[in-house]
């Protein structure tokens, strides 16, 4: 193919091919997305983006974006923590109820109606109830959180003993590259995991379509200063695409903002955009 039909076809995607064109026996090339091209989208928010193909190995990035930064979690632990309640038998199935107690658990003035009631492990994580998961933490204890999320690379792996709420702005924390890492390692059987509750998981994520591709995912987002939730906020998207039962490509997206209403939409919205623009579509 002539190279100024290649420099058109990547122009006309908006992004340009780090290293160089692959080749059979050659290394795979990364894909850079120009910032630039998505100036509209992002406006005054930072975004870091960065997605995995595990077919090929190829990564694809929003240029500019910090990969090695540790954020909180926030409620995409609930990816892992589904597991971790599964694994360990805290919760037997997705449907394991659980009786919202108000006197244990007091609603805050943010709770939506929709937390204010009993779950189920499956409700909860669609929800993103985070009394559900504080009792899944109390009963799990941080022993088997420290040793789990450290064979699991998962962060800093850094659970305090005795407290239930060490993924809503730490100190639980990991980078953009981590959490990617993560869930590849998750999704191609390299932890271990029941492939039962794996299948559970996939059931409790799943997020629709991404024209062919199934996805999966879960949001979370919290206040950059602990408490002040009318400031800055913090949000991720992070998941995977798959088809016919087979994951093709995990990726996050960490983004700020100067409110919740900034990050609130664009956490999802923006990085389907991204997945698109890096081909998945």
């Amino acid at each position: 193919m002539p190279q100024s039909m290649i420099a058109n076809i990547v122009a006309r995607v908006g992004l340009f091919v780090l290293l160089f064109w692959p080749f059979p026996g050659a290394a795979v090339a990364d894909t850079m997305l120009d910032r630039e091209q998505f100036t509209g989208d992002i406006g005054e928010r930072q975004s870091s983006f960065l997605a995995l193909d595990l077919t090929s190995g190829a990564r694809c990035v929003l240029a500019g974006s910090d990969l090695e930064t540790r954020h909180a979690p926030w409620s995409t632990f609930k990816i892992p923590n589904t597991l971790i309640a599964l694994e360990t038998g805290v919760a037997e199935s997705i449907e394991s109820w659980r009786d919202w107690d108000p006197k244990l658990r007091p609603a805050a003035h943010y709770w939506p109606d929709a937390w204010r009631q009993g779950q189920t492990l499956q409700s909860a994580f669609r929800r993103s109830a985070a009394w559900y998961f504080q009792d899944i933490a109390v009963e799990v204890g941080a022993p088997r959180y420290r040793d789990l999320l450290s064979d699991w690379g998962y962060g800093n792996a850094d659970v305090p003993t005795g407290s239930d709420t060490f993924w809503l702005g730490g100190p639980l924390a990991l980078s953009v590259t981590e959490h990617v890492h993560f869930l590849e390692r998750l999704l191609t059987g390299a932890l271990g995991v029941d492939d039962v509750h794996l299948e559970a998981l996939t059931r409790v994520a799943a997020a629709g379509n991404l024209g062919a591709l199934k996805l999966c995912g879960k949001t979370g987002s919290g206040p950059v200063q602990a408490g002040q939730f009318s400031g800055s906020f913090e949000g991720w998207y992070a998941g995977w695409l798959g088809q016919d039962g087979k994951v093709a490509v995990v990726f996050a997206h960490h983004a700020q903002g100067a409110h919740f209403s900034s990050i609130r939409s664009f956490r999802q919205d923006f990085a389907e955009v991204l997945l698109k623009a890096c081909g998945y579509r």
